[in-house]
């Protein structure tokens, strides 16, 4: 099943300005993106560094710029991309077989002037102020959406501080959260709806989320396993999520309409088998399943690993990379908390990965890190989602679609 691009009412429209010519952006230049797949692509994420443009053109302003797919206007945005470097960034909806496609940016080098666009992802992160800590948990208060967390010593699980107990990211095809305390384990919202939910998530209770709602639901139980692509290290067989540290910041790095991105530093994470300081940035956006982690490690470990909740209903599946492309560990089955299907999957690169394992909570892929760096996706279709894929041979199509497009990068060039 190809990723589909939301759009709504006023993009049907295509947002398109008077004409390219704009007076409000009067210099211009272009940007070729090429497929080189004998398939189309749909939704391809389109990052233009800023650094790049700079180089060959002095005085674009990011604070005033527009993109043209031929007449009609793409959504975009500028800010810092799934590497945290400052970019040019638009979503294409379709990328033909072997199609070469000219975009055109438009700018003014001077002032602020940006449109708005429907919003499309979304990432976020609330805890609650004005009450207290009685020991582990803490009672009273509101809660209050914020930039950045200093994880409080006293957080723990089910302490009540953050609302659904982590940050939050979602595009308009699934959500995604991560427990901010000793498990930092990722669980999945499933989405019935395309608008951002995530705002309206956790208010009315912690529970709340596990039941069928008008937007979806929570529909995975994580445990103690690695849920959906957690980040673990593998010490005598059981693969360790990030427990014990010196201390965790969380930042919301990006919140905009079509890309967002959350920052989690872990200070001294301890394992039985090394201590490391692990920078992780999540990203995700509009027209995909797929979260982007980047693992950014104070030393090189051949002990990283990830991989997926086992659940009996789930079944198994696994795919090693070839070479310079793109492998899979995956579960489908009627393994939901709504006992539908659920399809949860992780990918990797021929240079990260070692092999499959397995512990009594998990389905393992063990990892390493190149340089000081370790990424991978991970992704979530559940059967409840408006498109969504409802057989194994659907889901198993669309990983091997995903698997050939991580393998074969769009290539971007600035004339």
């Amino acid at each position: 099943m190809k990723l589909k691009l939301f759009l709504s009412g006023c993009i049907a429209m295509m947002i398109a300005c008077s004409s390219p010519e704009n007076k409000e952006f009067p210099k211009t230049f272009s940007i070729t993106v090429g497929n080189a797949l004998d398939s189309e692509r749909e939704s391809s994420l389109v990052s233009v560094l800023l650094s790049d443009i700079k180089s060959k053109y002095a005085d674009f302003n990011p604070q005033a710029f527009v993109v043209f797919d031929n007449d009609i206007e793409v959504p975009s945005q500028f800010g810092k991309n799934d590497q945290g470097k400052e970019s040019v960034l638009f979503v294409l909806e379709k990328l033909g077989a072997h199609e070469s496609k000219s975009i055109t940016i438009r700018y003014h080098p001077e002032g602020e002037n940006q449109h708005e666009y429907p919003k499309l992802t979304q990432a976020e992160l609330s805890h609650k102020v004005g009450g207290q800590w009685k020991e582990r948990e803490y009672f009273e208060g509101e809660f209050k959406n914020v930039d950045f967390l200093r994880v409080p010593p006293e957080h723990k699980d089910h302490s009540w501080f953050i609302r659904y107990e982590g940050p939050g990211w979602e595009s308009d095809q699934v959500g995604y959260r991560f427990y901010l305390d000793q498990r930092n384990a990722t669980d999945v919202f499933g989405k019935k709806v395309s608008e951002p939910v995530l705002q309206n998530v956790g208010l009315d209770g912690f529970d709340s989320y596990h039941q069928p709602s008008y937007w979806g639901m929570d529909v995975m139980k994580v445990g103690k396993s690695l849920g959906v692509g957690s980040i673990g290290m593998l010490v005598d067989s059981i693969a360790d999520r990030v427990e014990k540290t010196d201390s965790v910041t969380a930042k919301i790095t990006e919140n905009g309409v079509l890309f967002s991105s959350i920052e989690t530093n872990y200070y001294g994470w301890k394992t039985k088998a090394d201590t490391l300081d692990v920078k992780s940035l999540l990203s995700i956006h509009a027209g995909t399943r797929l979260t982007h982690e980047v693992l950014s490690l104070s030393n090189d470990s051949d002990l990283l690993c990830t991989g997926l909740v086992k659940d009996e209903k789930g079944k198994l599946f696994t795919k090693a990379p070839t070479t310079g492309g793109y492998g899979y560990i995956a579960t489908y089955g009627q393994q939901s908390l709504n006992n539908d299907n659920l399809g949860i999957a992780v990918l990797f690169s021929t240079s990260n990965f070692i092999d499959f394992s397995t512990d009594k909570f998990s389905h393992i892929v063990k990892l390493k890190s190149n340089s000081g760096v370790l990424d991978y996706y991970f992704l979530a279709a559940w059967e409840g989602e408006t498109k969504g894929i409802k057989t194994e041979a659907q889901f198993l199509e669309y990983l091997d679609q995903v698997i050939e497009e991580l393998s074969n990068p769009i290539t971007i060039a600035i004339e």
